[in-house]
Protein backbone atom coordinates (compact mmCIF):
# COMPACT_ATOMS: atom_id res chain seq x y z
CA UNK A 1 0.00 0.00 0.00
CA UNK A 2 1.16 3.29 -0.51
CA UNK A 3 -0.01 6.99 -0.71
CA UNK A 4 -0.57 9.10 -3.39
CA UNK A 5 -1.95 12.71 -5.05
CA UNK A 6 -4.83 13.47 -7.34
CA UNK A 7 -4.38 11.66 -10.47
CA UNK A 8 -2.97 13.43 -13.22
CA UNK A 9 -2.06 11.88 -16.49
CA UNK A 10 1.26 11.59 -18.00
CA UNK A 11 2.98 10.24 -21.22
CA UNK A 12 4.30 6.55 -20.89
CA UNK A 13 7.89 7.19 -20.07
CA UNK A 14 10.31 6.68 -23.07
CA UNK A 15 12.60 3.49 -23.60
CA UNK A 16 15.94 4.07 -21.48
CA UNK A 17 19.24 3.08 -23.49
CA UNK A 18 20.25 -1.00 -22.71
CA UNK A 19 22.59 -0.09 -19.17
CA UNK A 20 22.30 -0.56 -15.72
CA UNK A 21 18.86 0.68 -13.90
CA UNK A 22 19.98 4.23 -12.35
CA UNK A 23 18.85 4.24 -8.49
CA UNK A 24 17.49 7.71 -7.56
CA UNK A 25 17.21 9.38 -4.34
CA UNK A 26 13.93 10.55 -2.30
CA UNK A 27 14.02 14.34 -3.82
CA UNK A 28 14.56 13.13 -7.49
CA UNK A 29 11.22 10.89 -7.74
CA UNK A 30 8.73 11.71 -9.53
CA UNK A 31 5.91 13.00 -6.82
CA UNK A 32 3.07 10.11 -6.51
CA UNK A 33 6.06 8.00 -5.40
CA UNK A 34 7.09 9.89 -2.46
CA UNK A 35 5.21 7.95 0.21
CA UNK A 36 7.99 7.92 2.86
CA UNK A 37 10.31 10.52 3.76
CA UNK A 38 12.66 8.29 5.94
CA UNK A 39 13.34 5.83 3.16
CA UNK A 40 15.83 8.41 1.17
CA UNK A 41 17.09 6.22 -1.58
CA UNK A 42 17.05 2.85 -3.97
CA UNK A 43 14.19 4.38 -5.71
CA UNK A 44 13.44 3.32 -9.49
CA UNK A 45 11.78 5.47 -11.50
CA UNK A 46 11.15 6.24 -14.96
CA UNK A 47 11.14 3.22 -16.17
CA UNK A 48 9.08 1.39 -19.29
CA UNK A 49 7.19 -2.28 -18.66
CA UNK A 50 10.40 -3.95 -19.88
CA UNK A 51 12.35 -2.39 -18.05
CA UNK A 52 10.11 -2.39 -14.69
CA UNK A 53 10.69 -6.17 -15.17
CA UNK A 54 14.15 -6.24 -15.59
CA UNK A 55 14.49 -4.99 -12.27
CA UNK A 56 13.01 -7.51 -10.79
CA UNK A 57 16.46 -9.14 -10.36
CA UNK A 58 18.77 -5.65 -9.31
CA UNK A 59 18.92 -4.75 -5.52
CA UNK A 60 16.46 -1.80 -4.67
CA UNK A 61 14.06 -0.77 -1.87
CA UNK A 62 11.30 -2.33 -3.33
CA UNK A 63 13.28 -5.63 -3.90
CA UNK A 64 12.39 -7.44 -0.62
CA UNK A 65 8.10 -6.22 -1.19
CA UNK A 66 8.32 -7.64 -4.48
CA UNK A 67 9.58 -11.24 -3.65
CA UNK A 68 8.08 -11.81 -0.69
CA UNK A 69 4.93 -11.60 -2.50
CA UNK A 70 6.30 -13.63 -5.27
CA UNK A 71 6.94 -16.11 -3.65
CA UNK A 72 3.99 -15.91 -1.21
CA UNK A 73 2.09 -15.87 -4.49
CA UNK A 74 4.04 -19.62 -5.49
CA UNK A 75 3.78 -21.09 -2.05
CA UNK A 76 -0.18 -20.25 -1.97
CA UNK A 77 -0.41 -22.02 -5.48
CA UNK A 78 1.31 -25.42 -4.05
CA UNK A 79 -0.95 -24.77 -1.17
CA UNK A 80 -4.32 -24.66 -3.56
CA UNK A 81 -2.89 -27.91 -5.36
CA UNK A 82 -1.53 -29.98 -2.35
CA UNK A 83 -4.88 -29.08 -0.42
CA UNK A 84 -7.32 -30.20 -3.24
CA UNK A 85 -5.36 -33.23 -4.41
CA UNK A 86 -3.52 -34.37 -1.23
CA UNK A 87 -5.36 -32.86 1.98
CA UNK A 88 -8.55 -32.67 1.94
CA UNK A 89 -9.44 -36.32 -0.04
CA UNK A 90 -7.88 -38.35 2.71
CA UNK A 91 -9.86 -36.17 5.83
CA UNK A 92 -12.66 -38.20 6.41
CA UNK A 93 -16.31 -36.93 5.60
CA UNK A 94 -14.41 -34.34 3.34
CA UNK A 95 -17.64 -32.96 0.91
CA UNK A 96 -17.58 -30.46 -1.72
CA UNK A 97 -17.58 -27.37 0.40
CA UNK A 98 -14.60 -27.87 1.83
CA UNK A 99 -12.75 -27.78 -1.22
CA UNK A 100 -14.55 -24.56 -1.91
CA UNK A 101 -14.09 -22.81 1.12
CA UNK A 102 -10.20 -23.77 0.82
CA UNK A 103 -10.10 -23.02 -2.82
CA UNK A 104 -11.63 -19.14 -1.94
CA UNK A 105 -9.24 -19.01 0.88
CA UNK A 106 -6.27 -19.45 -1.19
CA UNK A 107 -7.41 -17.86 -4.46
CA UNK A 108 -7.71 -14.72 -2.20
CA UNK A 109 -4.21 -14.96 -0.86
CA UNK A 110 -2.87 -15.78 -4.10
CA UNK A 111 -4.82 -12.63 -5.59
CA UNK A 112 -3.67 -10.65 -2.53
CA UNK A 113 0.09 -11.50 -3.17
CA UNK A 114 -0.25 -11.27 -7.25
CA UNK A 115 -1.44 -7.44 -7.25
CA UNK A 116 0.76 -6.52 -4.74
CA UNK A 117 3.56 -7.82 -6.49
CA UNK A 118 2.53 -6.19 -9.17
CA UNK A 119 2.46 -2.82 -7.99
CA UNK A 120 5.95 -2.66 -6.49
CA UNK A 121 7.06 -3.77 -9.64
CA UNK A 122 5.44 -1.32 -12.17
CA UNK A 123 5.02 1.44 -9.91
CA UNK A 124 7.63 3.17 -11.36
CA UNK A 125 6.43 3.50 -14.79
CA UNK A 126 4.27 6.20 -15.08
CA UNK A 127 1.73 8.10 -12.82
CA UNK A 128 -1.03 6.50 -14.50
CA UNK A 129 0.63 2.78 -14.91
CA UNK A 130 0.93 3.47 -10.56
CA UNK A 131 -2.57 3.93 -9.98
CA UNK A 132 -3.87 1.08 -11.96
CA UNK A 133 -1.87 -1.03 -10.03
CA UNK A 134 -2.19 0.68 -6.70
CA UNK A 135 -6.33 0.09 -7.06
CA UNK A 136 -5.58 -3.40 -8.19
CA UNK A 137 -3.32 -3.75 -4.71
CA UNK A 138 -5.48 -2.30 -2.68
CA UNK A 139 -8.44 -4.67 -4.35
CA UNK A 140 -5.98 -7.91 -3.39
CA UNK A 141 -5.85 -6.59 0.31
CA UNK A 142 -9.26 -6.54 0.60
CA UNK A 143 -10.33 -9.46 -1.17
CA UNK A 144 -7.68 -11.58 1.11
CA UNK A 145 -9.16 -9.86 4.16
CA UNK A 146 -12.43 -11.14 3.11
CA UNK A 147 -11.83 -14.81 2.13
CA UNK A 148 -9.90 -15.16 5.29
CA UNK A 149 -13.54 -15.23 6.62
CA UNK A 150 -14.85 -18.24 4.68
CA UNK A 151 -13.63 -21.30 5.71
CA UNK A 152 -13.56 -19.93 9.86
CA UNK A 153 -17.17 -18.60 9.31
CA UNK A 154 -17.92 -22.14 7.30
CA UNK A 155 -16.15 -23.89 10.06
CA UNK A 156 -17.11 -21.88 13.33
CA UNK A 157 -20.70 -22.43 12.51
CA UNK A 158 -20.76 -25.94 10.84
CA UNK A 159 -23.56 -27.04 13.34
CA UNK A 160 -25.69 -23.62 13.03
CA UNK A 161 -26.72 -23.43 9.46
CA UNK A 162 -28.81 -20.14 9.56
CA UNK A 163 -25.94 -19.02 11.23
CA UNK A 164 -23.21 -19.84 8.97
CA UNK A 165 -25.50 -18.48 6.12
CA UNK A 166 -26.41 -15.00 7.77
CA UNK A 167 -22.45 -14.79 8.60
CA UNK A 168 -21.20 -15.92 5.03
CA UNK A 169 -23.71 -13.49 3.77
CA UNK A 170 -22.37 -10.56 5.49
CA UNK A 171 -18.83 -11.55 4.41
CA UNK A 172 -19.94 -11.32 0.59
CA UNK A 173 -22.12 -8.12 1.53
CA UNK A 174 -18.28 -6.01 2.90
CA UNK A 175 -16.68 -7.82 0.41
CA UNK A 176 -19.07 -5.90 -2.13
CA UNK A 177 -19.26 -2.97 -0.23
CA UNK A 178 -15.37 -2.92 0.46
CA UNK A 179 -14.96 -3.12 -3.01
CA UNK A 180 -17.34 -0.40 -4.58
CA UNK A 181 -15.96 1.75 -1.83
CA UNK A 182 -12.78 1.61 -3.96
CA UNK A 183 -14.33 2.85 -6.98
CA UNK A 184 -14.63 6.48 -5.39
CA UNK A 185 -12.81 8.82 -7.11
CA UNK A 186 -10.85 10.15 -4.29
CA UNK A 187 -10.00 6.98 -2.29
CA UNK A 188 -6.50 6.56 -4.35
CA UNK A 189 -5.59 10.30 -3.15
CA UNK A 190 -3.25 11.12 0.10
CA UNK A 191 -6.03 12.76 1.48
CA UNK A 192 -7.92 9.42 1.62
CA UNK A 193 -5.15 7.42 3.59
CA UNK A 194 -6.59 7.88 7.03
CA UNK A 195 -10.17 6.28 5.30
CA UNK A 196 -8.30 3.38 3.23
CA UNK A 197 -6.71 2.66 6.73
CA UNK A 198 -10.09 2.67 8.57
CA UNK A 199 -11.59 0.30 5.80
CA UNK A 200 -9.13 -2.33 6.25
CA UNK A 201 -8.97 -2.02 10.29
CA UNK A 202 -13.13 -2.26 10.19
CA UNK A 203 -12.50 -5.24 7.83
CA UNK A 204 -10.52 -7.13 10.39
CA UNK A 205 -12.62 -5.88 13.11
CA UNK A 206 -15.80 -7.65 11.75
CA UNK A 207 -14.16 -10.73 12.71
CA UNK A 208 -15.07 -9.56 16.22
CA UNK A 209 -18.62 -10.26 16.41
CA UNK A 210 -18.71 -14.13 14.83
CA UNK A 211 -15.90 -15.03 17.09
CA UNK A 212 -17.44 -13.87 20.24
CA UNK A 213 -20.88 -15.48 18.97
CA UNK A 214 -18.83 -18.90 18.46
CA UNK A 215 -17.41 -18.66 22.22
CA UNK A 216 -20.97 -18.16 23.48
CA UNK A 217 -22.77 -21.20 21.57
CA UNK A 218 -19.81 -23.50 22.40
CA UNK A 219 -20.86 -22.32 26.23
CA UNK A 220 -18.03 -19.99 26.77
CA UNK A 221 -14.32 -19.63 27.61
CA UNK A 222 -13.88 -22.45 29.76
CA UNK A 223 -14.76 -24.87 27.20
CA UNK A 224 -12.27 -26.77 25.80
CA UNK A 225 -12.87 -26.29 21.79
CA UNK A 226 -12.76 -22.49 22.79
CA UNK A 227 -9.46 -22.83 24.40
CA UNK A 228 -7.91 -24.62 21.72
CA UNK A 229 -9.44 -22.41 19.24
CA UNK A 230 -9.46 -18.69 20.13
CA UNK A 231 -5.61 -18.58 20.65
CA UNK A 232 -5.20 -19.05 16.84
CA UNK A 233 -7.60 -15.99 16.71
CA UNK A 234 -5.22 -14.32 19.16
CA UNK A 235 -2.13 -14.95 17.14
CA UNK A 236 -3.87 -14.04 13.96
CA UNK A 237 -4.60 -10.57 15.96
CA UNK A 238 -1.49 -9.83 16.74
CA UNK A 239 -0.23 -10.35 13.53
CA UNK A 240 -2.13 -8.04 12.13
CA UNK A 241 -2.00 -5.39 14.51
CA UNK A 242 1.81 -5.83 14.22
CA UNK A 243 1.53 -5.32 10.23
CA UNK A 244 -0.80 -2.64 10.51
CA UNK A 245 1.59 -1.01 13.21
CA UNK A 246 4.90 -1.12 11.12
CA UNK A 247 2.87 0.04 8.35
CA UNK A 248 1.10 3.27 9.95
CA UNK A 249 3.92 4.77 11.76
CA UNK A 250 6.35 3.66 9.43
CA UNK A 251 8.87 1.90 12.30
CA UNK A 252 11.69 1.46 12.43
CA UNK A 253 12.87 3.78 9.96
CA UNK A 254 11.20 6.64 11.13
CA UNK A 255 14.05 6.54 14.21
CA UNK A 256 17.04 5.58 11.58
CA UNK A 257 15.67 7.98 8.21
CA UNK A 258 18.42 6.53 5.64
CA UNK A 259 19.41 3.74 7.63
CA UNK A 260 16.95 1.29 6.24
CA UNK A 261 16.51 2.09 2.81
CA UNK A 262 16.81 -1.59 1.29
CA UNK A 263 16.42 -3.70 4.30
CA UNK A 264 14.24 -3.89 7.37
CA UNK A 265 12.04 -0.64 6.75
CA UNK A 266 7.82 -0.79 7.39
CA UNK A 267 6.48 -1.76 4.40
CA UNK A 268 9.13 -4.74 4.31
CA UNK A 269 8.02 -5.89 7.67
CA UNK A 270 4.25 -5.36 6.80
CA UNK A 271 4.91 -7.78 3.68
CA UNK A 272 5.94 -10.37 5.45
CA UNK A 273 3.54 -10.44 8.62
CA UNK A 274 0.64 -10.54 5.93
CA UNK A 275 2.78 -13.71 4.45
CA UNK A 276 3.08 -15.06 7.81
CA UNK A 277 -0.94 -14.11 9.46
CA UNK A 278 -1.88 -15.72 5.63
CA UNK A 279 -0.20 -18.93 6.58
CA UNK A 280 -0.93 -19.08 9.95
CA UNK A 281 -4.60 -18.76 9.12
CA UNK A 282 -4.66 -21.70 6.54
CA UNK A 283 -3.10 -23.55 8.99
CA UNK A 284 -5.77 -23.07 11.64
CA UNK A 285 -8.90 -23.56 9.02
CA UNK A 286 -6.76 -27.13 8.18
CA UNK A 287 -6.84 -27.28 12.10
CA UNK A 288 -10.38 -26.63 12.61
CA UNK A 289 -11.74 -28.57 9.59
CA UNK A 290 -9.74 -31.87 10.59
CA UNK A 291 -11.11 -31.52 14.08
CA UNK A 292 -15.10 -30.91 13.11
CA UNK A 293 -14.53 -33.76 10.76
CA UNK A 294 -13.46 -35.65 13.45
CA UNK A 295 -16.35 -34.80 16.18
CA UNK A 296 -18.68 -33.10 13.99
CA UNK A 297 -21.79 -32.47 15.90
CA UNK A 298 -21.90 -35.02 18.34
CA UNK A 299 -20.84 -35.25 22.11
CA UNK A 300 -23.38 -34.56 24.42
CA UNK A 301 -24.70 -31.59 22.41
CA UNK A 302 -27.44 -31.70 19.60
CA UNK A 303 -27.44 -28.41 17.08
CA UNK A 304 -29.93 -26.71 16.02
CA UNK A 305 -30.23 -23.51 13.67
CA UNK A 306 -29.99 -20.79 16.32
CA UNK A 307 -29.23 -22.17 20.02
CA UNK A 308 -27.49 -25.35 21.20
CA UNK A 309 -30.54 -27.93 22.95
CA UNK A 310 -29.16 -30.37 24.92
Amino acid sequence: MASSSVIIEIEDPQPIPDKAIKLYEYHEIPYFLRGNAYITDGYRAYLNSKWCIKSLFMMSNESINIWSHILGFWYFSFLLIYDNFLKIPYVAGSTLADYLVFSALLIGFQLCMLFSAGYHVFCCHSERVFHRWFALDLAGISLGLCTCYIPSVYYAFYCHVTLRTLYLTGVCILTILTISFQAHPHFLTSHWARRRLLLFCSMVAYGVMPSTHWVYLNGGWDQEIVKLFIPRVVVQYILGILALSFYAFKIPERYFPGKLNYIGSSHQWWHLLVVIAFCWWHQSCIFYMEYLKEHECEATTVYTDNMPVL
